[in-house]
């Protein structure tokens, strides 16, 4: 066997075992973004970038045919005529562009080409293939002609009755008959035995009419795209007709026949294994190119509720409810059809065909960063996609741009408040299932949900969620729920067939079509629950609206088996059984959340209304000089620059005069003429809304915010004060933010950062570098001004910190439980922002403040006494201390001042938990 560069062969052990799931995967390349002279591999995963990466389209008309190709001699007469009528309606794209340059044997030795199916279509388009790469025509016999059929290719199987049927003579073809083996195939490998000189190159072929959704050209084209379905003469001819000219023809890397007889194993063995190891590899290449062959709901739904678990479960429900075993198998069979998904292939495609005017209409482009490293890292693997959760457009932009770069989209779960009348058909069809936003007190939905989960898991489905568990009405990451996650988990580890990769997304816009929503319940309206009528309602306002940019960042994936070595490292790959829950599954399923939320944070992309919002937020009016605005604009773009937070962050490339542009173009900037100078501001309820898109990015600006920070009250710091207080602020900041570094790391950052504020001249040095004392600039230059912005995003972090500890300190030890605490918090911060400055919206949010105390728990800084109160020592006194570093005595006074009393939170029903 002689793979190419890069390229695993298709496994063939000594073992008679039937070949894996994964047999055959080809690794994937990136999809075109390679650089000249990089080196190329395969792609199971993805239909545009086998073996060598990029795609080709050909005319066969006037491509130049070497001399391997006129050396075999002209094809049959009846070739000629047929290819001549079928070429006029077929345009080939073939995977890899130049296939002779990655196996050059091809040119050397008999070649012999396995297809999928019989067909004489088939046969033609790889024959005008293999003419327009300068490859051995299959229309010609191989040396000698050990297949006795004047040809050079062979088919695994036969289409049905209806099918086109073999290629001996295009007049007369023979009528299927059933094999469990190809007879060429047979003979091919016995001719290899009689001759010992005898070395032919088999190349698998997978040939594919209408996969190319970027160029659809109409709607009956989706009805006739490839699928699963064996189709006979009249719908093969119809699809050429209305797909030929998307047609890819996919060239696998070649297997030496010599080297499997080399293996001495008996003739029939030989063949059922090397049918079989075909057999999967075309099955993979067609699951990653058109998506599983998922059959039907119904037929999952079966599967699933014939396991043991849901069994045991309806016998459960039956004995609580006092029914009969029918009636609960009925509850069970409602709930798996509640939540199963019924995925429909012509619907998605019909759905890309839709959505493609819709986004070109509402969005002024959609940007994809880091797909390569996606389609490197995935095949092979059973991939989750865990995206950040800002919109409903997430899952509709994330599908629509997996399925138009060639892979498949995934399984997507889906609040049942989603499962209206049409809709929620159309979004089954899609592959969204549908689940309850609380499943606790019904063990029997649990038990369906969580074997529905297995299935797709164990099947080779991919999946999307939201760890999140809902969209973040703040632009903050929200806190990891688990739930998913552990179902995903314990399925990979009952039936371990494929590992697990975790794939974070980032989506960022430049504007929400849920803003004026978000506006409303963050000013304290409740939620709205989601209608048809509403939905419908909402189209005619949305197709008329300029939404700006999209950006999607694929971040650093995370293996699960990476995650279990750390973790379990006793677990040693067998499967688990249904009711073994290991004491380290609840560990390694927080410190999976975890990463996904610190990975999805640096994919981050960094548009322009994020930098907007970062200066304009800053000022008390929101407002700024056109000439202090495109200053502080340019200075977060070099920091972003001289502090890369990531290599999978990502930073608009236009200039500050473009972004403001842009800004007023979208309408979230209003300019303000004046003789003096243009002001540009934020107009409105709209400051709070571009507070969403400050906390999108405020992460990546962390460490420069903290010593930003450090000098807002004070002029001079020693760099030892600032690196020791950034030290202890950080385990806070990073649960938080979701930061990816250690403390050293942290303060190495610090270190780095200091040295370009001294660089910019924000900050300077006193005498000499060995004093450690670092000044700001006296009175109110413009370095001053910058420095005042850059530390605003955090601000209010501390400030909330602050109020916490002053709370506790004021209560004194011993006295408030954990769900006071959080109480009187989040009403000292409402009353702080009443009193004297507006906050952001995310300052009196409870989660923050929980996860602020939890944080101190964890640090031993508090504690839980028997009767479950707070009890502290002083250490967190002195912490209180260093606060006065950051915020001013002013501030300070008036947290301490609104800070509420034990004794008056007790009469207050707020403050109790």
């Amino acid at each position: 066997m002689a793979p190419m560069p890069n390229q695993p062969p298709l496994p063939f052990s000594s073992e008679d075992q039937s070949a894996p799931d994964d047999a055959a995967a080809p690794r994937s390349d990136g999809a075109g973004h390679q650089p000249p002279g990089a080196p190329e591999s395969t792609s199971a995963f993805e239909p545009g970038a086998t073996m060598g990466g990029d795609s080709v389209s050909v005319d066969p008309e006037n491509a130049r045919v070497p001399a391997v190709a006129r050396a075999a001699g002209r094809r049959p007469w009846w070739a000629r005529l047929l290819g001549g009528l079928l070429s006029p309606w077929i345009s080939l794209t073939v995977e890899p562009a130049n296939p002779l340059s990655h196996a050059p044997e091809l040119a050397e030795k008999p070649v012999c080409y396995v297809i999928e199916h019989y067909g004489m279509s088939n046969a033609l388009i790889l024959d005008q293939a293999c003419r327009s790469q300068g490859l051995p025509s299959p229309l010609r016999p191989l040396p000698g002609d050990p297949l006795g059929r004047k040809r050079a290719y062979v088919a695994l199987s036969r289409r049905n009755a209806s099918a086109l049927g073999p290629l001996q003579h295009p007049l007369s073809p023979q009528q299927p008959t059933s094999k469990s083996h190809s007879t060429s195939l047979a003979r091919l490998l016995d001719a290899h035995r009689d001759d010992p000189a005898l070395d032919v190159q088999l190349v698998p072929v997978s040939i594919f009419v209408g996969r190319a959704p970027d160029k659809t050209s109409g709607w009956f084209s989706v009805l006739f795209s490839e699928n699963w379905a064996l189709v006979g003469r009249f719908r093969r001819f119809l699809a050429i007709l209305l797909n030929g000219r998307s047609t890819t023809v996919r060239f696998a890397p070649p297997i030496s026949l010599r080297g499997i007889i080399a293996e001495d194993l008996p003739a029939e063995r030989t063949v059922r294994k090397l049918s079989r190891v075909l057999r999967t590899h075309f099955r993979r290449i067609r699951a990653a190119v058109i998506g599983p062959d998922l059959s039907t709901r119904r037929l999952l739904v079966d599967k699933v509720l014939a396991t043991d678990s849901v069994k045991d479960a309806i016998a459960d429900q039956a004995r609580r409810d006092n029914s009969t075993p029918g009636e609960a198998w009925k509850k069970a069979h409602g709930y798996a059809y509640e939540i199963a998904a019924d995925y429909s292939h012509p619907v998605v495609r019909s759905a890309s065909f839709l959505l493609t005017p819709v986004w070109n209409r509402i969005y002024r482009g959609v940007l994809v960063h880091h797909l390569d490293k996606l389609k490197q890292a995935a095949p092979g693997h059973e991939v989750i996609y865990v995206p950040c959760h800002r919109s409903h457009m997430d899952y509709l932009l994330l599908s629509y741009l997996l399925y138009t770069r060639g892979i498949v989209p995934p399984h997507i779960v889906a609040g049942i408040n989603l499962n209206l009348p049409v809709i929620g058909t159309l979004l089954r069809k899609g592959g969204a299932f549908f689940i309850r936003r609380s499943i606790r007190g019904s063990a029997l939905y649990s038990t369906v949900l969580s074997e529905y989960v297995a299935k797709l898991v164990s099947g080779g489905y991919s999946i999307e969620y939201f760890v999140e568990g809902g969209r973040s009405r703040t632009g903050r990451l929200l806190p990891p729920k688990g739930g998913m996650v552990s179902m995903t988990v314990r399925a990979f580890l009952r039936q371990p067939t494929r590992p697990v990769l975790f794939q974070p997304v980032y989506i960022g816009y430049e504007k929400l079509m849920e803003g004026n929503s978000y506006l409303d319940e963050l000013s304290g309206k409740p939620k709205k629950g989601e209608s048809v009528w509403q939905l419908l309602g909402g189209i005619p306002k949305v197709l008329r609206s300029n939404y700006g940019q999209v950006v999607v960042n694929f971040g650093e994936p995370i293996k699960l088996d990476e995650v279990l070595a750390e973790h379990a490292p006793e677990w040693d790959g067998k499967s688990l059984g249904d009711d073994e829950k290991p004491a380290w599954l609840s560990g390694a399923v927080d410190s999976l959340t975890q990463r996904i939320q610190v990975n999805v944070n640096r994919a981050a992309d960094v548009n322009p209304i994020n930098l907007l919002a970062l200066a304009l937020l800053s000022t008390p009016k929101h407002a700024m000089g056109e000439g202090d605005l495109l200053a502080q604009i340019a200075l977060s773009k070099t920091l972003l620059a001289e502090l890369p937070y990531s290599d999978r962050t990502t930073v608009t490339p236009h200039t500050p005069a473009q972004i403001i542009a842009h800004g007023e173009d979208i309408g979230v900037l209003t300019r303000t003429a004046h003789p003096l100078g243009d002001v540009l501001l934020v107009a409105g309820d709209q400051a709070v809304l571009l507070s969403y898109f400050r906390n999108n990015v405020v992460h990546l600006f962390t460490a420069t915010s903290w010593i930003a920070c450090c000098f807002q009250n004070n002029r001079r710091m020693a760099q030892e004060s600032v690196l020791r207080l950034g030290r202890s602020v950080y385990p806070f900041l990073q649960a938080e933010l979701f930061l990816p570094w250690s403390e050293e790391e942290f303060v190495q950052r610090l270190t780095r950062t200091i040295d370009v504020f001294v660089r910019e001249g924000l900050l300077e040095r006193v005498n000499d570098e060995e004093s450690g004392i670092l000044a700001r600039n006296a009175g109110q230059t413009d370095e001053v001004f910058r420095l005042r912005a850059i530390g605003h995003s955090l601000q209010q972090a501390f400030e909330r910190y602050y109020i916490t500890i002053s709370v506790l300190v004021k209560n004194g030890s011993g006295t408030l439980s954990t769900g006071q605490l959080e109480s009187l918090c989040q009403l000292a911060a409402q009353r702080l922002s009443l009193l004297y400055a507006p906050a952001a919206p995310e300052f009196f949010d409870k989660t923050l403040f929980r996860g602020f105390i939890q944080k101190l728990r964890e640090l031993g800084l508090v504690r839980l006494d028997e009767n479950a109160k707070l009890v502290f020592e002083l250490p967190l006194e002195a912490w209180a201390r260093d606060a006065r570093f950051i915020l001013g005595r002013e501030l300070r006074h008036s947290i301490e001042k609104v800070s509420p009393e034990a004794a008056r939170s007790d009469e207050d029903p707020a403050a109790t938990e």
